[in-house]
């Protein structure tokens, strides 16, 4: 019921009271006037009925109790916002509504249940009237603004955003191929002494790791010493280039070298030195052991620089280029995030996994990431120019079709489909459908969809009830015929 039906009822009791009171020859009745202040009292705030607490389709124009002896709940006209709803020619004349014309009533409670004249339904609520202009056959929507404020509808304008899009993948840490040394003889050596260096310590390049005596370069250096020193040789300097080489192809040290020339002596051990900065991976020299050549008596990597390889999906490789900066966090140092860029996107997808290796190159200058490490990197992928953006949960996702919802003004929504991009950050790119400013529903989208599909339904429903009905008319009409 709406407000003034009831300010009418209220009023013909009132009234009805009145005459009757008088008809029985009693004086004036003093609450004669309440029938032309019973519609007052609506208007300014008074309960106009009363509902059931629970919320169950029961009202009363009384106060009322429930089975339990609760008592009903008292709705003022302003807390019925129902009144909003359009009115019936039931309760309210076609002048009030500006002779619009009435198409047909649908079911106060949604069911798809139509009528071409004015009815109520088995609860006593009349059906609602639907008139011209509200189910335009342009694929929009009207609702009412008591609806619109009941199921919370809010519009946002399509603006222009940079949005943040970021791809997560799992890691380790890996030491930079490029970064490692192998100390290992090339000729048959012994190994007289070990300076005090262990697995796991620092050293720089050019310090001190062992000495070290081999038959082939203490001859290689006799020879380049002698060639030096010699004047009764002509053309001698050929013959130092060749000796000096023999040296550097057994990969005796530059300093070494450099003081033989210098001293012109032969040293009965070789120092072998450092050739980088880093971290002693393996030591395998032992005082007085005999080494083949080819044995690796040190590994030494520069940790300086590390790689995290990373496992992205598959889905996101299309996203990926070289050169993106990517922040990567270690499970050891929460809060901590170490920049990087992508150097290499290794070319091949694990089947089983159904990922591809990526790289990325870390500075580490603090030596806080270590080899085999756990790291999670996360990549941004989003555009550095702003796109055009609405929020994600404006969009009605069909999984084949994707549309939002344009607020026209004055309770009219229309559907629109859209082509989408990118999403993150709540946002969701849009790269073809609406324009900049656009209005678009937020919030209540799923409800204001239900509501156009109920009401495609009803309209769908009316229609062919009318086409049943002159179809009966028609037969009606030929069975009349002579």
């Amino acid at each position: 019921m709406n407000r003034l039906a009831l300010a009418g009822a209220a009023a013909a009791i009132v009234a009805a009271a009145g005459v009757a009171y008088l008809g029985r020859g009693l004086s004036p009745w003093p609450g004669a006037n309440l029938a032309a202040s019973a519609a007052q009292a609506a208007e300014a705030g008074a309960p106009i009925y009363f509902r059931d607490p629970d919320g169950k389709p029961s009202y009363s124009l009384t106060p009322k109790k429930t089975s339990d002896g609760r008592d009903y709940q008292p709705v003022a006209a302003g807390a019925d916002l129902s009144f909003d709803e359009p009115e019936t020619p039931m309760a309210m004349p076609a002048a009030a509504k500006g002779e619009r014309k009435v198409k047909y009533y649908r079911n106060p409670m949604g069911l798809p249940d139509t009528s071409p004249v004015p009815k109520k339904d088995s609860m006593g609520m009349d059906y609602i009237a639907v008139y011209d202009g509200e189910d335009s056959d342009d694929g929009s929507i009207t609702l009412s603004p008591g609806k619109i404020q009941r199921t919370g509808v809010k519009s946002e304008a399509a603006e222009l955003r940079r949005i943040r899009t970021l791809v997560r993948a799992p890691g380790t840490i890996q030491l930079d191929e490029r970064r490692v040394s192998v100390i290992a003889m090339r000729a048959e050596s012994y190994v007289q002494k070990v300076a005090d260096i262990t697995t796991g310590s620092r050293v720089t390049k050019g310090q001190p790791l062992m000495e070290i005596y081999s038959p082939a370069v203490s001859s290689a250096a006799a020879e380049y010493v002698a060639t030096m020193t010699s004047k009764a040789i002509a053309n001698i300097e050929p013959y130092g280039r060749g000796s000096k080489q023999r040296l550097t192809n057994l990969d005796v040290p530059e300093t070494v070298i450099a003081e033989m020339e210098k001293s012109h002596t032969v040293p009965l051990a070789i120092q072998w030195l450092s050739p980088r900065d880093g971290i002693v991976l393996q030591r395998a020299a032992i005082e007085g052991m005999r080494a083949q050549p080819g044995d690796v008596l040190f590994r030494i990597a520069d940790v300086s620089v590390v790689w995290a390889l990373v496992d992205v999906a598959e889905r996101d490789l299309g996203n990926i280029v070289v050169g993106q900066k990517v922040a990567v966090r270690a499970r050891s140092y929460p809060g901590r995030a170490f920049m990087g860029q992508i150097s290499v996107i290794y070319p091949q997808v694990n089947k089983d996994t159904r990922t591809a290796r990526v790289r990325i190159e870390l500075q580490n200058a603090d030596l806080a990431l270590l080899p085999d490490m756990y790291v999670d990197a996360e990549i941004d992928i989003g555009s550095a120019a702003p796109v055009l953006t609405v929020a994600d949960n404006a969009i009605l996702d069909t999984g084949s079709r994707q549309t939002v919802l344009i607020d026209r003004g004055n309770g009219r929504f229309e559907p629109r489909e859209v082509k989408l991009g990118r999403r993150g950050d709540g946002y969701v790119e849009i790269r073809d459908g609406i324009a900049e400013g656009d209005a678009v529903v937020t919030s209540a989208t799923f409800l204001i969809d239900a509501e156009s599909n109920l009401k495609a339904a009803i309209k769908g429903f009316a229609e062919a009830g009318a086409a049943q009905a002159v179809a009966a008319d028609g037969q009606m009409t030929d069975g009349g015929k002579p």
